[in-house]
């Protein structure tokens, strides 16, 4: 018996726009997905030939590149932080629409020129792709690493400026912040595993209903 497709979907700001396309392409999760108290993250659909599990943004990327799953849905973001080799983005769903910017404090910025800078401290949860934006302007840049909460970090002197995702601005400027640089404008994009891509028609089956349910 064929093994099921994996289908990994994130928590949190994509899943409401991703859902529609998912059931567009013939992905849809039995009634627990939809359930707001199940701590279940593994789910049937009505095609038994595909489950769908439900984990952080991040652990997609890390799913589908190892092959635990062998396509999901996942921010551009995430994709350019872990710039897994294995981890191929045939469709951009055009969804999830944001931007990864700088920000620092309001009364910082009235003086700053980030033309200026030679070394930044900027707390982060995308290290990786803070240094290389930096570093292609000639910028050192010291990350701090964290993983929520960016917007209290210059606030209590952990960092002079951050690097996060930005999508009304609203958090920020209630944190007395405001954005400075724009390093990556991000959307969603369907991701699968290369190897899989190659040996599994089912893949190649679903990146086409993904593509044409993203143009309809």
């Amino acid at each position: 018996m064929t093994a099921p497709i994996i289908f990994a979907i994130p928590k949190g700001r994509i899943l409401d726009e991703a859902l529609p396309l998912m059931q567009a392409a013939g992905i849809d999760p039995e009634p627990a997905f939809f359930d707001k108290d199940s701590r279940a993250l593994m789910f049937a659909c009505t095609d038994p030939s595909v489950q769908v599990i439900r984990v952080r943004a991040f652990d997609v990327a890390t799913f589908v590149a190892h092959g635990a799953a062998q396509i999901g849905i996942v921010g551009s973001d995430v994709i350019d932080e872990f710039d897994y080799s294995e981890l191929y983005a045939p469709v951009d769903l055009d969804i999830g629409h944001c931007r990864i910017s700088v920000a620092e404090p309001a009364e910082l910025a009235a003086s700053d020129d980030p033309r200026s800078w030679s070394h930044v401290r900027v707390a982060t949860k995308y290290p990786n792709l803070t240094r290389k934006h930096f570093a292609a302007r000639g910028v050192q840049a010291e990350c701090v690493k964290l993983n929520g909460a960016m917007e209290i970090a210059p606030l209590l002197g952990l960092s002079s400026r951050i690097v996060d995702l930005v999508s009304s601005g609203k958090t920020l400027k209630e944190n007395g912040l405001v954005e400075v640089e724009t390093i990556a404008q991000v959307s969603a994009r369907l991701v699968v595993n290369r190897a899989a891509f190659k040996t599994d028609a089912r893949i190649a089956t679903l990146v086409e209903k993904f593509r044409e349910a993203a143009n309809a």
